[in-house]
């Protein structure tokens, strides 16, 4: 049994089973969950210094930071994703 890996931009890869919800950055709910995610220690940013598109939220209560844009990373999601075996180089 592999992991299923998306491409979310700059050679950053996301489990794509753990993904709960898929946000624009632009609502003060969003801006909120964003903050309280960088409070708790649980903010991930996967934009390489690029404005953030779109806010990724995990099962684990993760929040990560994508500088693509929602509708891009949901019809990754979709698409066929990269299958890694645990003993596979990522």
């Amino acid at each position: 049994m592999g992991i299923e890996l998306v491409h979310i931009g700059f050679n950053n890869m996301l489990a794509m089973n753990r993904v709960i919800a898929i946000a624009s950055p632009n609502s003060a709910p969003t801006k909120r969950t964003i903050q309280e995610g960088r409070s708790k220690g649980l903010l991930i940013d996967m934009t390489n210094g690029r404005r953030t598109k779109a806010v990724i939220i995990a099962d684990s209560g993760h929040i990560i930071l994508a500088a693509l844009a929602p509708e891009t990373i949901s019809g990754r999601l979709q698409g066929q994703p990269k299958t890694v075996t645990p003993d596979e180089e990522v």
